[in-house]
């Protein structure tokens, strides 16, 4: 039997699963259905918040609590666009001081939401060619990331970038 065809991750017995990182501490899995529930109630609070013309709660209750699992699209998927309609809404003068009232965890969580808006260009080619393909996500505006990035990495660093990268939960 040659080395290079031994799987040693099936050998370790302490592999992390996908499944158990997304299981609360008390045993009990995350139901999609209900982060759904509550990805939808939040974004009729974040709603209320931006037409009363407060970006800085609206943006703290936009990515506090972000919807963790496996079968989560949905509800990723609609915290995303919550989150994108917030950044678009706040000017870029008030940028700085908002990320600085931020803790260090929802510093992290705004970069992985700036990575996701990224990640999505709105290309033609990325578009389903079958009807029977779910719709993709829509296109964010890449200049306002590219400027909530840079102002988010100079207040949290490079290890804001490193710890977004290496984190097994996406948002």
């Amino acid at each position: 039997m040659s080395f290079r065809t031994i799987d040693v991750d099936a050998l370790d017995e302490e592999q992390l699963a996908q499944e158990e990182l997304f299981v609360y501490s008390d045993g009990i899995e995350i139901d999609p259905q209900e982060a759904l529930n509550n990805v939808q109630t939040k974004s009729i609070e974040v709603r209320n918040l931006l037409t009363k013309n407060n970006p800085e709660n609206a943006l703290i209750t936009a990515i506090n609590d972000p919807p963790y699992g496996l079968n989560t699209t949905a509800a990723k998927e609609l915290n995303a666009k919550i989150v994108m309609e917030v950044l678009n809404s706040i000017k870029a003068t008030d940028i700085l001081p908002l990320i600085k009232k931020l803790s260090i965890e929802q510093q992290d969580i705004l970069m992985k939401y700036i990575y996701r808006g990224m990640a999505f260009s709105g290309k033609a080619s990325d578009k389903p060619k079958t009807g029977a393909s779910p719709p993709p996500p829509e296109p964010f505006n890449s200049a306002v990331l590219l400027n909530w990035h840079e102002k988010l990495t100079e207040i949290a660093g490079v290890g804001c970038i490193v710890r977004v990268i290496t984190d097994r939960k996406t948002v």
